[in-house]
């Protein structure tokens, strides 16, 4: 049955629905005793995961039935907030319908980032994750409720195809769409009613780690929500500022205050990263003190120094990230291999509330419903990056004027990789194949 599992969510060309789209044929072929279902959904203002555990309880019951089931799991949790009401009902009656006694809720807090997988781990299980390991260190498995979506689908022949993505901000109506993937995200603008403002900006993402993103960009397999703001909202500022200038401002500006370190998630769960240490270096280019440097391996970049922590607008978030790419062109490897022993006492009380963050970034007036519409989009074109996901890109197996039909695989995994197959969206003619495949419907 495990091999069974492995080769369906291989073909499918499955990855995680959400952050880095680890391929997930990879990921669950492992040995655990825990698997845990993340539909926290921490990013503010996107609403995805939560209309999916209310409209597909069935399948993603069904999706994590067959990760424990290929991961030899005895225990299933599906971690969510009590906030989604309609999920909670529909899970609860979806599990009873299959009888399954390993199965159980698990409420986290309303608090950021509690779907980050280190974090959901310690809640559920206690566990610890080793500094600059994954979930699997600690036997369990991680799985995005989307991702396990698809590998109930991926069971019955159907491969990724589509994505459900929440479209918000300044629009008509804030809405949450099933698309093809690689449909251009300016047609998702014009679903939702189109911007009320001019000019504007896109996040692709949360708020928290999204990126600005391009009207023209297309929908991958990890997009999960657009966030429309005006260009001069401070969080599209914030993500605009220039290396320079963020290094400009550590140096000139950073009084070693420790609120960046009080929030960090990764400090608070006992790891040894403590990001204004790491200002300290920058600040007095002290940069020969390699094991403070680097640290910077051990930040997830989940945005709480700089937009919770920081009153001085820094951003220890920007210079770990500049860090750590720094250093890995230099050829030098996270060395930080410690296991925390316990969380930090405090961590209970710095918890960042949900509420409270939507308010510190300025998002209030945006923190609205965005209803799911159960109509498939369709699409006269979509463009198909061939690179969607952590890992190598795939390797396209068609040529201009092909025709595809919707399913098709169009790109495989080069060989020795780590990767993963995509598939036609729609059915049409294939209208380029460079770094990405376009495809128009005839």
């Amino acid at each position: 049955m495990r091999d069974e599992i492995i080769a369906a969510v291989r073909a499918a060309g499955v990855v995680g629905a959400g952050g880095a789209g680890f391929p997930t044929h990879t990921k669950i072929n492992a040995n655990v005793d825990v698997v845990i279902a993340n539909g926290a959904e921490c990013e503010p203002l996107l609403r995805t995961n939560q209309h999916l555990m209310a409209v597909e309880s069935m399948k993603i019951v069904m999706g994590l039935k067959l990760v424990m089931s290929a991961t030899g799991a005895k225990s299933g949790f599906i971690g969510l907030k009590a906030k989604y009401e309609a999920a909670a009902v529909n899970l609860k009656a979806a599990i009873s319908r299959v009888n399954e006694q390993n199965i159980k809720l698990f409420f986290v807090p309303d608090f950021y980032p509690a779907g980050d997988e280190q974090v959901l781990v310690n809640e559920v299980t206690g566990r610890i994750v080793p500094e600059g390991g994954i979930p699997l260190h600690v036997g369990v498995v991680v799985a995005n409720v989307e991702t396990l979506m698809n590998i109930a689908q991926a069971m019955e022949g159907q491969p990724v195809t589509d994505k459900y993505v929440t479209v918000t901000g300044v629009v008509n109506h804030p809405i949450t769409l099933k698309v093809p993937v690689g449909t251009k995200l300016k047609y998702l603008l014009e679903l939702a009613g189109g911007p009320l403002v001019t000019p504007y900006a896109i996040i692709d993402g949360g708020p928290m780690m999204g990126k600005l993103t391009s009207p023209d960009a297309a929908v991958t397999k990890t997009t999960g929500g657009l966030i429309v703001l005006p260009v001069e909202h401070p969080l599209v500022v914030q993500k605009e500022t220039n290396w320079t200038a963020i290094s400009n401002r550590a140096k000139a500006v950073c009084c070693n205050c420790m609120a960046c370190t009080d929030v960090c998630p990764r400090n608070l769960l006992g790891h040894s990263l403590e990001p204004h240490k790491v200002m300290q270096i920058i600040g007095r280019s002290q940069y020969n003190d390699i094991d403070t440097i680097t640290r910077a391996f051990l930040c997830s970049e989940c945005g709480a120094c700089d937009t919770f922590g920081c009153t001085m607008g820094l951003s220890p978030r920007r210079v770990n990230a500049e860090l750590k790419s720094q250093l890995s062109k230099a050829g030098i490897k996270n060395p930080h291999k410690n296991i925390p022993l316990s969380v930090k006492q405090q961590r209970e009380y710095r918890r960042i509330p949900t509420k409270r963050l939507i308010a510190r970034l300025g998002l209030t007036q945006y923190d609205v419903k965005a209803p799911l519409t159960l109509e498939q989009v369709s699409t006269q074109e979509v463009w198909l990056p061939l690179s969607q996901h952590i890992g190598a890109a795939a390797v396209s197996i068609v040529k201009v004027g092909d025709s595809v039909k919707r399913g098709d695989v169009i790109a495989e995994i080069p060989e020795g990789a780590l990767g993963a197959k995509l598939h036609a969206s729609i059915s049409g003619k294939v209208i380029a194949v460079n770094d990405q495949i376009g495809i128009r419907a005839v």
